[in-house]
């Protein structure tokens, strides 16, 4: 709370704490000119009055003229002059994104003309803010989910660009990204991002980072995923010995949802219970489950898998078994959605984003 500092010396630590005091209250009558603003366009009762429509305007863009003004008299040379208008441009991306959708294309602008390989944004804090503000006020400004793809898409272009002469930023911040992207399961974004990355020659990707990344290009939407043996430890409590598939390619269903995880994950659980609740609706709609562990250890699988009626296969050898390099996986748990060819369908990212996918193309198409 900036009311509750007082600033004893230090003139960019008095122009911090001044424009800290300023800004929220300039902001705050700013939307409440807003509220009224609209109120004087639309409301039939006050639409007719004219003075008061342009005072407000006048008002508006006094209170904007002044915020800008006391930022372009900030020292040029001084950390300050740096720090405040990127600390705005953050914390004014849910204004601007709900109530003043005029100023998105500026915002966009301001985002995109950050220098990512300026050592200041390390130090200052912001970068993580500075990259989830950027493609939050894009996947919430736009008009469809499809024209945010697009927004992101040269937004990643920019960034990449950017950083293509620091290695070692490049890694660090795209490897930021790409995890918020996943967390937020934009896919389609994380997808370009990883094809973009993998595909740019100027440029060495960290090894590890490169892994994940290489699971978009190979395990992507629409190429076919690797055939899977029913072999070594295979628990199918659902199942008759005798009737137990060869491979999964064998398993006479329409779709298979193949799951990696492991007793040792710490979300594999909660995520697996779901599968099972879930399970007898999805076997109504031809929907089969096959659960790759990662596990090491025999009996703490068995006990693990009781509670599931679809096949369990594990070959105790963790990251280093052939079915889970072949699927470039590299974190728990990790899902599948195929069809009966082994077309990759999906790659949701929580058991209920699957669930949804199935009750939006299987249960209410087949109503």
């Amino acid at each position: 709370m900036a009311e509750s500092i007082n600033v004893l010396n230090g003139k960019q630590n008095k122009l911090f704490a001044k424009y800290a005091t300023e800004h929220p209250r300039r902001e705050q009558s700013l939307s409440a000119w807003d509220y009224l603003e609209k109120i004087y366009q639309k409301d039939s009762l006050f639409a007719i009055q004219e003075t008061p429509r342009q005072g407000i305007s006048n008002e508006k863009q006094r209170i904007k003229a002044e915020d800008s003004l006391f930022l372009a008299r900030l020292p040029s040379n001084s950390y300050v002059s740096y720090y405040l208008p990127i600390r705005k441009l953050i914390s004014s991306v849910s204004t601007v994104a709900q109530y003043r959708t005029e100023e998105i294309p500026a915002a966009m602008a301001s985002f995109r003309n950050i220098d990512y390989t300026n050592p200041r944004l390390q130090k200052s804090g912001l970068l993580g803010d500075v990259i989830e503000s950027h493609f939050w006020l894009i996947e919430n400004s736009g008009p469809s989910l499809d024209s945010a793809y697009i927004e992101m898409h040269k937004s990643i272009d920019v960034l990449v660009e950017n950083l293509l002469l620091d290695e070692q930023k490049l890694n660090t911040i795209t490897e930021h990204l790409f995890k918020l992207l996943e967390k937020r399961s934009l896919f389609r974004a994380s997808e370009y991002l990883a094809l973009k990355l993998l595909n740019e020659q100027g440029c060495t990707i960290n090894h590890n980072f490169a892994e994940q990344l290489e699971s978009y290009r190979i395990m992507k939407k629409g190429n076919i995923a690797p055939d899977i043996e029913c072999k070594d430890d295979v628990f199918a409590q659902g199942y008759e010995t005798d009737n137990i598939p060869e491979r999964i390619s064998h398993i006479k269903s329409d779709y298979i949802v193949v799951v990696f995880g492991a007793s040792w994950c710490p979300q594999c659980p909660q995520e697996l219970s779901q599968i099972v609740k879930q399970y007898t609706k999805w076997k109504k709609h031809a929907v089969e489950v096959v659960f790759i562990s990662l596990d090491e250890e025999k009996d703490i699988l068995k006990d693990f898998v009781k509670p599931f009626p679809f096949i369990t296969l594990c070959d105790y050898k963790k990251w280093e078994s052939p079915v889970v390099k072949d699927y470039h996986v590299f974190a728990t748990p990790t899902i599948f959605l195929l069809d009966n060819k082994r077309k990759i369908l999906l790659r949701p990212n929580t058991v209920n984003q699957l669930d949804s996918w199935i009750d939006w193309y299987l249960v209410q198409g087949n109503k």
